[in-house]
């Protein structure tokens, strides 16, 4: 076994110059019953925007005060060891900028190896060790945790996770041997590959408990002192603790193996097989059920080190480095300061869309919101969806009472429309037609306050249009929201020649109060992500009607990683709304975009396609069967003829976005496709995959990118 004491991990402090060390600071604490607890708190010393890293100068730090208190525990000085974090956060894991700058395989190594020397200390102390889990811990964070005897956590933690296969590499410091060991296989699956697989789905801390990860889960308002009492109880025996989902040996024979080969299986179907960082985890998930701890971190050690040197990871890095920063300072956004100050939010329609709006403004900004519509019982059906959706949060233990009422009271609904006289920022969520949507900014110009921003959520129509008969356009901003509106990170800003700094500026700043990432795009057909996606969807719908069978066309995109197939895709957005979408592009751009007048014939149906139980695509229902008779060819394309169009279809749109100015860079593209569309960072986003394809060079001779990204398939 590795004798993590002899390795000299001093090779890793020249990669950490700049690293913002996570301080263990320690103090004692009394507890009732007499007993001593030393409690690590970890702290950066910067603001809860900054959360607690790991690099290798915060694990030496942290090595070093364990070796004290295990000095201290065998003097008996101490009873028990507790580590926690900062406000609101533990620990977000591994300082990945670190691990980006490892070079050799050698020190990949070793950056798994410190950890586990480190970590893996908090089991062996001689004393029990405590995890108090007050707030954040994804990766690293989560593994100090399951290093540890015992855990509790604060039940508003904003998240809980270990997203590693999200980003090409595995959890390598105890996460992949620890974490089936003490919840059972089959939810260790969906912990470590499942989840991050979902667009990095995260536990909250309600379902950390119910699956055993920690052992007891405490209010906000008193959690250390409740975690402390609960500590004592334990040390003192009064508290006794059940892992009802720690494997037994019957499940390691029989269950496990099971379990692992439908997981093999799923991976397989919905991502291939070359994707390395899934199957590396599948891998030491399968073999932690037998051996010892020591044998499950050396593999996780050799895995690590394999990944982290690999070419997925590099890309992988890519796409995270674009969502950490690039998103966080969007390009070509106005000064801040030119901001109009919201004090009040309008928003035309009382739909699903609307609502949804309304919910997410009022949540986030805390201010009054204004709905109306055509008629009070529209106005009151979206009323009633609001105070119903508060309703589940309050359900969920996420709102107080006192907070759910205050805001039910902040939301308004009426069919008079001089309400709106008062609010700064009025938002639109009718028909997507230009003549609706100027009829209706048209009303609510002549209400509102002369510096008053309005917003139009169009997903494809031009905004400057939509602003064309406006007496002050230059107010007018795009403001495109994607679906589900709470869950969906992206809001792409659309200027048009007209629209002036301070109302963009006031864009982005209502985008970062809502909690979302803004993009800055020109006035252009169908902006971005729906662009790009109509490319996706007209080439699936193309294939379709030279003859080619549904399931067919369905599997030839499989290999572009996109958590939907087309056709899945499509019946999401509603076959009516994805109609409208390739009329748009295609009415633009007729020589680069398919429409077809069946596709809204289609739309027309209840129902377009038959799907299982998991959502996926198995055939056309008999309706659309109907429709198709007749309208198809029979030219059928194979698989990768598909796949090849569909590559070069996108290389040469956004080839062509890129000289028109959509964005201000191919970044910009790659990150609204990640944050709107779910293009799997694995990939390092769109542009680099394609460069990897050879659609680059096919369609304009060149790459996006010098040199090339490389990542999967390569």
């Amino acid at each position: 076994m590795t004798d993590y004491e002899q390795i000299d991990f001093t090779p890793l402090l020249s990669l950490s110059d700049d690293e913002v060390v996570t301080h263990s600071r320690v103090r004692d604490v009394t507890l009732p019953s007499g007993a001593i607890l030393a409690l690590i708190t970890l702290d950066n010393g910067r603001d809860h925007t900054r959360p607690n890293t790991l690099g290798p100068r915060t694990l030496i730090e942290l090595g070093e005060r364990l070796d004290e208190l295990k000095t201290r525990a065998a003097a008996g000085e101490i009873d028990a060891v507790a580590v926690t974090g900062k406000q609101y956060i533990l620990a977000a894991g591994a300082d990945l900028s670190d691990i980006t700058l490892v070079g050799s395989k050698e020190n990949a190594r070793k950056v798994a190896q410190l950890g586990h020397h480190v970590l893996g200390r908090l089991s062996d102390l001689g004393v029990p060790t405590f995890a108090f889990v007050n707030g954040l811990a994804l990766g690293g964070g989560l593994e100090i945790a399951l290093n540890s005897t015992y855990r509790t956590v604060d039940a508003s933690a904003a998240a809980i996770a270990l997203p590693e296969v999200f980003l090409g590499i595995i959890p390598g410091w105890g996460g992949a041997y620890l974490l089936p060991n003490l919840i059972g296989i089959e939810n260790a699956l969906e912990v470590v590959i499942s989840n991050p697989l979902k667009q990095n789905r995260m536990l909250k801390p309600a379902q950390a408990y119910d699956l055993g990860i920690v052992d007891a889960i405490f209010p906000a308002s008193n959690y250390l002192e409740d975690s402390l009492r609960w500590a004592d109880g334990v040390l003192s025996g009064a508290v006794k603790v059940e892992r009802r989902n720690e494997p037994g040996r019957i499940e390691r024979m029989t269950k496990w193996p099971i379990a692992v080969k439908m997981a093999r299986g799923m991976l397989e179907s919905k991502i291939g097989t070359v994707p390395a960082a899934p199957y590396a985890a599948l891998e030491l998930l399968d073999r932690a059920r037998s051996g010892t701890r020591e044998e499950g971190f050396a593999r996780e050690d050799e895995a690590l080190a394999e990944l982290v040197t690999g070419d997925q990871f590099a890309a992988s890095m890519y796409a995270f480095d674009l969502v950490q920063k690039r998103a966080k300072r969007p390009v070509g956004a106005p000064d801040k300061a030119l901001a109009k100050k919201v004090t009040k939010v309008g928003v035309i329609g009382a739909g699903l869309m609307a609502s949804q709006f309304a919910l997410l403004f009022v949540r986030k900004l805390q201010v009054p919101v204004l709905i109306t519509d055509l008629d009070q019982a529209r106005v009151d059906k979206g009323i009633a969806y609001i105070h119903e959706e508060i309703g589940k949060l309050e359900a969920k233990g996420r709102l107080d009472a006192d907070a759910a009422n205050r805001l039910r009271a902040l939301v308004h609904g009426t069919v008079d429309k001089s309400e709106y006289a008062d609010c700064d920022f009025v938002i639109e969520a009718v028909f997507e037609e230009v003549g609706v949507k100027q009829q209706v900014f048209g009303e609510i110009e002549k209400i509102v306050a002369p510096d008053a921003i309005l917003a139009t959520n169009t997903s494809s129509l031009s905004v400057e249009e939509i602003g064309s008969t406006l007496d002050h356009p230059e107010r007018l901003v795009g403001f495109h929201f994607f679906n589900p509106v709470a869950v969906m990170p992206l809001i792409e800003i659309v200027k048009t020649p007209k629209t002036s700094d301070d109302a963009l500026s006031t864009a982005f700043v209502v985008a970062k109060g809502l909690g979302k990432n803004a993009v800055l795009t020109a006035d252009a057909p169908g902006f971005v992500v729906n662009r790009l996606l109509a490319k996706v969807m007209g080439e699936a719908a193309r294939a379709v009607y030279e003859g080619t069978p549904l399931l067919t066309v369905e599997k030839a995109f499989q290999p572009l990683g996109l958590p939907m197939t087309p056709f899945q895709l499509i019946d999401l957005v509603g076959w009516k709304v994805a109609a409208h979408v390739q009329d748009t592009m295609a009415a633009a751009f007729p020589e680069r975009f398919f429409a077809s007048e069946n596709f809204h014939r289609l739309a027309e149906l209840d129902r377009v396609v038959e799907k299982d139980k998991s959502g996926r695509v198995t055939g056309w229902t008999k309706g659309a069967e109907k429709v198709l008779k007749g309208a198809v060819g029979d030219t059928p394309a194979s698989e990768s003829d598909i796949l090849r169009r569909v590559q070069d279809g996108l290389a040469q749109e956004i080839h062509v976005m890129l000289e028109e100015d959509v964005v201000p860079a191919v970044e910009d593209i790659d990150l609204c496709l990640i944050l709107g569309a779910g293009w799997p960072f694995i990939d390092g986003g769109a542009s680099p995959y394609l460069d990897r394809e050879g659609a680059s060079e096919r369609v304009f001779g060149d790459t996006f990118h010098h040199p090339v990204i490389v990542g999967i398939g390569e």
